[in-house]
C-alpha cells in the first residue's frame, strides 16, 4: 500500500505542520563545520583554517552530489525507515566531529552529512511545494526560513563555544537529531511512497566523479593563499585533478542510458544566464572574508560580536521573502525584483567602501548588513526561480546539484580566494606607500616600532577599501546587463486581439496551462502533504 503523505491520518494537521519545520530547522542549518566557530576549531585542534574551509565546502559538494539520485531513493525506501536512519546517521556524523580532532574526518563527514540531509530535504521539499503551488511564492518562504536559520545557528555556534567549548554545539545537534529520530518514528506512517524503483540503475562512478572535480576545486580554494597558488605543486596538481575528472564525468554522461546528470538544459537562455548571475551573486557574497577582516581584524571585534553582524541581515531577509511572495503572487516580471537585489548589493559595498574608518562605531552596521541581507534573499530566490524555469521536473532535479555547487560552493569560493589574495598584496602595497613618508632623520626607531599596529591597520584598510573600489566598478556591469537583459520576453512582439470567451488572451492560457501542468507533476512526485 502506498501513502504519499508523510505522517499517520491520526496525527493532527497543525503538529505535522510543527514536525515539518522542526525538520527544517535542525537539518537544513546542519553541516560538518559552522562557519561562526572555525577559529575555536583551529585552537581546539592544532590545525589550519583551511582544512575548516575545505570541510565547509564539502556539505555543499555532498548536497550537489546527491540530488540528482534522491528521487530514487525517495521510492525505494518507506518513509520512516528512511527518514529515522538518516537522522540518526546525521546524529552519529555530529557526535564524531564532537569526538574528533583529525580535520581528515571533519572533511569526511561534512561531505556524508551534506549527502545525506538532501535526502532529508526532499521529503519536506516536494510536499511543502505542493501545499503552496506557486513555485515562485514557496522559494520566497522556504529560502527565507532557511537563510534565517542558518544565521541563527551560526551565531548560536559561537556562543555555545564560548561558554562551554566547540564540542558542545555538536553533542547538542546530535542530541536534537535523536530527538526528531524518536518523534518521527511515533508520528511518521511506514508506508512506502510510490512503487519501489531498483537503485542499480544509480551510476556510482558518475558520483564519485562529480565529488572527486569540486572536492579537488575546494583544495584550491581553500589552500590556494597558504600554499602560494601555482608555486605549489600541490595545487597544480588538484588543478589538473579537477579538470581531468570533470572531462571524465562529462564523457561518461554522454555514455550512459539513464545519465546521471543532464547537461542538454545548459543550452537553454535562461540557465545559462541565471549562471552568470549567480556568479555575479558570488562576488558579492564573497566580500564577507573582506568584513571580516575589518571587523575582527581593525576594529577588534571577538567572534560574538561579529557573528552577531549577521543577525543584522535578518530583517533584510524577511523583506526579501515577503516582497518575493507578493511578487510571484502578482506574476509581476522578474526584471526589477532582481535589480533591486544587485542594486541593495551594490549599496551594501559601496556604504562598506566609505566605512573604513578606524572610528567606525557598532550603530554603522544596521543599513549596510540590512542592505545585505535583501541583496541575498532577494537574489537566492530571484535567480534561483529563473534559472531552472521551464525545466521539466526531472530535468529540473538532475540540474539543481550542479547549480546549488555553483552558487553556494564555486561562485562563493572562487571570489574568496581571490579577494584573499588581492588583499594580501595590495596590504603589502599599503605598507610600502605608507613607509614613503616615514623619514629616518625625523622619525626614530622606537616611534616607528610604537606605531607599528596603527601602520598595519591603516595598511589593512587601505586594501579593503581598494578591493571594495574593484567591486564597485564590476557591480554597475553587473546592474547594466540585468537592466538590460530581455529576462525571457521576446524581443519583437505584436498586440493581439484574439480573445477567447472566456475573456482571456492565448498567451494568458498558454501560462495557465503551463502553471497546471507543473502543479500536476509536482502533485505527482509529492502527493498530499497532510
Amino acid at each position: 500500500m502506498y501513502n504519499k503523505g508523510l505522517y499517520h491520518d491520526w496525527v493532527p494537521k497543525p503538529i505535522q505542520l510543527l514536525l515539518i519545520v522542526l525538520l527544517l530547522a535542525v537539518v537544513m542549518p546542519l553541516g560538518g563545520v559552522f562557519t561562526g566557530n572555525i577559529s575555536y576549531l583551529v585552537s581546539g585542534t592544532g590545525v589550519m583554517t583551511e582544512y575548516f574551509m575545505w570541510a565547509n565546502y564539502a556539505t555543499t559538494i555532498g548536497m550537489g552530489a546527491c540530488m540528482p539520485i534522491v528521487m530514487r531513493f525517495k521510492m525505494r525506501f518507506k518513509v520512516r525507515d528512511k527518514m529515522i536512519v538518516l537522522l540518526v546517521l546525521l546524529g552519529l556524523l555530529s557526535y564524531l566531529n564532537a569526538t574528533t580532532i583529525d580535520p581528515m574526518i571533519f572533511i569526511f563527514t561534512s561531505l556524508i552529512i551534506g549527502f545525506l540531509k538532501m535526502m532529508v530535504t526532499i521529503e519536506l521539499f516536494l510536499p511543502l511545494m505542493a501545499m503552496i503551488g506557486n513555485r515562485g511564492m514557496f522559494y520566497g518562504a522556504f529560502y527565507t526560513f532557511v537563510l534565517v536559520m542558518n544565521q541563527v545557528a551560526a551565531y548560536y555556534a559561537v556562543e555555545v563555544s564560548i561558554q562551554y567549548n566547540w564540542q558542545q554545539f555538536y553533542i547538542l545537534i546530535s542530541v536534537f537529531c535523536f530527538i526528531l529520530a524518536l518523534l518521527h518514528w511515533i508520528f511518521m506512517h511506514d508506508k512506502y511512497f510510490a512503487l519501489k524503483i531498483p537503485l542499480h540503475y544509480i551510476d556510482w562512478l558518475s558520483i564519485l566523479l562529480f565529488v572527486s572535480t569540486f572536492m579537488f576545486s575546494a583544495y584550491v580554494f581553500s589552500f590556494g593563499k597558504q600554499q602560494d597558488w601555482l608555486n605549489s605543486s600541490k595545487i597544480i596538481n588538484a588543478s589538473i585533478a579537477a579538470f581531468v575528472s570533470f572531462a571524465s564525468l562529462v564523457l561518461r554522461q554522454l555514455t550512459l542510458k539513464r545519465p546521471y546528470l543532464a547537461f542538454t538544459i545548459f543550452s537553454k537562455n535562461n540557465v545559462q544566464h541565471g549562471l552568470f548571475m549567480l556568479l555575479c551573486l558570488g562576488m558579492f557574497l564573497g566580500t564577507t572574508s573582506i568584513q571580516n577582516t575589518f571587523a575582527v581584524g581593525v576594529l577588534g571585534y571577538d567572534q560574538l560580536t561579529n557573528a552577531r553582524l549577521n543577525l543584522l541581515m535578518i530583517p533584510g531577509l524577511v523583506l526579501a521573502g515577503v516582497t518575493a511572495i507578493f511578487w510571484f503572487k502578482k506574476e509581476v516580471p522578474l526584471k526589477m525584483f532582481i535589480f533591486s537585489g544587485f542594486s541593495a548589493m551594490m549599496g551594501y559595498v559601496i556604504i562598506m567602501y566609505f566605512s573604513m574608518v578606524l572610528e567606525f562605531s557598532y550603530d554603522g552596521w544596521y543599513l549596510p548588513m540590512f542592505l545585505k541581507g535583501y541583496g541575498m534573499g532577494s537574489l537566492f530566490i530571484s535567480v534561483w526561480f529563473y534559472t531552472l524555469d521551464k525545466l521539466a521536473l526531472d530535468d529540473m532535479l538532475a540540474a539543481i546539484g550542479l547549480v546549488l555547487v555553483w552558487r553556494t560552493f564555486f561562485a562563493v569560493g572562487f571570489f574568496s580566494a581571490i579577494y584573499s589574495w588581492f588583499q594580501y598584496h595590495f596590504q603589502i602595497v599599503a605598507v610600502g606607500d605608507l613607509a614613503v613618508y616615514m623619514d629616518g632623520m625625523t622619525i626614530s626607531p622606537q616611534n616607528v616600532a610604537a606605531n607599528m599596529k596603527a601602520i598595519q591597520l591603516n595598511a589593512i584598510i587601505a586594501a579593503n577599501k581598494k578591493l571594495f573600489g574593484y567591486i564597485i566598478l564590476a557591480g554597475f556591469g553587473v546592474l547594466a546587463y540585468v537592466i538590460t537583459h530581455h529576462f525571457g520576453r521576446e524581443q519583437f512582439t505584436y498586440v493581439r486581439f484574439v480573445r477567447m470567451l472566456s475573456g482571456k488572451s492565448v498567451i494568458a492560457r498558454r501560462r495557465l496551462r503551463e502553471r497546471k501542468r507543473l502543479l500536476e507533476d509536482i502533485k505527482d512526485a509529492a502527493g498530499p502533504v497532510m
